[in-house]
This record gives structure tokens, sequence and C-alpha cells, in this order.
């Protein structure tokens, strides 16, 4: 998975966003490219697979290491959320990382901070922003900022968190950023589970259970090509994940992959996406529905 790159122990760790500025700008100058990987760490393969796609088309990755307080929300797993600063950089180093950006949150929301990035509209008003108010403007406003700190010519966002890479996307196109936004497809497991941050919570027989999540999304899709109103797949596919062990689901839905709007009926193209609870760890898990059966999205 690593890329071709000298001296891959020379990673360089950064905390503030002036010395971060000032080695982009030093790097730009020099005629390289960038890319960025935005990350809260406790890394896995899926986060390597992002630097892995964006060394093979960038001159340098920065990897950004920052559990965002403000994405959180007062019942979430914040305190709890897994960090592992040692193993993170590690991995960054065999992987031939050039910086890792490691602010701390009062960097990041100095004193007397008071401006957020609100992406309005359909991308955050269903799904996961129901489920979780004000989760994505602090997404956004944690991106923006990490974007204009280094000003990559690519960053990187896997298709895991679909919904988060859509107001990604749109906020960069609306504040006319000069970045090209790079989707990742889901890494996964050998049995076909979404790798996250959060599987370290799991227990083996909850693992077991939550390696139904890609199996019944994609006879969900399945379905819906061969014509099964949207509504009705998804109830299907909700009752099916409850009968497979899930403690409770908060969704699951079927809708345009650009708006997230839902759709009734499959005519082309859409994204089947959902959450669901088991213990006390939540999951997400999406698949693109196309004309053809999809491999896992």
């Amino acid at each position: 998975m690593a890329y071709p790159k000298p001296a891959p122990d020379s990673l360089l760790i950064e905390q503030s966003p002036q010395g971060l500025a000032g080695w982009c700008a030093a790097r730009r100058r020099a005629g390289e490219t960038i890319g960025l990987v935005p990350t809260m760490g406790a890394l896995h393969e899926g986060h390597l697979s992002l630097v892995a796609a964006l060394g093979a088309i960038v001159d340098r990755v920065v990897v950004s290491i920052f559990v965002n307080p403000t994405q959180f929300g007062p019942n979430e797993d914040f305190s709890r959320y897994p960090r592992s600063e040692a193993e993170d950089l590690a991995k960054l180093k065999t992987m031939g990382v050039d910086v890792a950006y490691m602010p701390t949150v009062d960097v990041m929301y100095p004193a007397g901070f008071t401006s957020f990035v609100s992406v309005t509209g359909q991308l955050t008003e269903v799904l996961e922003a129901e489920i979780r108010p004000g989760h994505f403007d602090g997404v956004a406003t944690v991106v923006a900022k990490l974007l204009i700190q280094t000003m990559p010519d690519v960053a990187a966002f896997g298709e895991k968190d679909y919904q988060q890479l859509q107001v990604i996307r749109r906020m960069v196109t609306d504040l006319n950023l000069p970045i090209e936004i790079l989707p990742v497809k889901t890494a996964r497991d050998a049995y076909g589970l979404a790798l996250s941050s959060r599987n370290q919570y799991l227990s083996d027989a909850e693992r077991a259970v939550a390696r139904q999540i890609n199996i019944i999304l994609a006879r969900t899709g399945s379905r819906l090509r061969a014509g099964a109103a949207g509504p009705d797949a998804c109830a299907l596919a909700k009752a099916e994940l409850i009968q497979a062990g899930f403690d409770s689901v908060d969704y699951v839905a079927f809708a345009d992959p650009d708006t997230l709007a839902p759709l009734t009926h499959f005519e082309g193209k859409g994204r089947v996406l959902t959450a669901v609870r088991i213990g006390k760890t939540r999951l997400i898990d999406n698949m693109p529905v196309a004309v053809s059966a999809a491999t896992l999205g």
C-alpha cells in the first residue's frame, strides 16, 4: 500500500498552524504538490488507503490527527474516542508521510472562538444530521480550518462517511476553495465490514453481527435494482438488521448520491445508507446502487 518515497523515517510532527503553513508554502515554492488526509487518529487500513491514494498523485502528503470536539454531541463518545498517538505515528512513518499535523484543542479553537462554517440545505437536514444535531457544523468548521491551514492541491476523504464527503464537497464548491476533493472507496475487512476506528469497541460476538451490515446493504441494492420501492426495501433491510442482532437501527435510506434526497424507485443511480447500534457502539455504512450489481462501496 505504501507509495515510493525517500527517507520514510523523516516524518515531521507539526503542532502549530503557522508552522504547517510555512512548510506547505516552502513546498509550493519548490514546485511540489501537496495532499491532505484529515483524520481523528486511531489510524487503520482505511486511513492508510487514503494516504496511498494521495501518494500516487501528489509529491507530499500531510496527515492531520485531531479529535475534533465540536462534532461530538453532549451524549456522544468524545472522551472515550480511541487515541493511539505513538501507533499512529509509526504507521505514518511506514507510509512515507511527510508531515503529521497534530494541533491541540486550544490551537484550533482559541479563547474567544465564535466562528463556525455551516452548510445548509438537504445535505445537512437528513440522516446523520437528524440523529446528531450540530455535527456537520463541527465537521465543516474543522475541515475548513485544516484546508485553509494546509491549502493542499488535493484532500482525500473516505466514502464510508458518505454524507460527510458530500457536505465537504458542497462547502469547497460554495467557498470557491481551489482544492480537489478525492473520494476513496470504503476499506473493508475480509468479511466486508467497513473499517472504522470504532470497530475496536466491538466484542468478538458484536463484530460477527456487524459483519452482516454489508451483506444486508448489498441485498437491499439488488432488490432496488429489481424494482422494489425504496421505502419498502429500506423497511425490509431495517427488519433484517434487527433480526441479525443489532440493538437498534437509526435509519436505512435509499437516496440520490449527490443530494441525499430520498428516492422512491431506482432509476439508474442511488446510494443505500444505514446507521446501526450494537452494545455501546454506533456504526455507519453505505453502498452504491448502480445499473449492474455493484461491488462493495
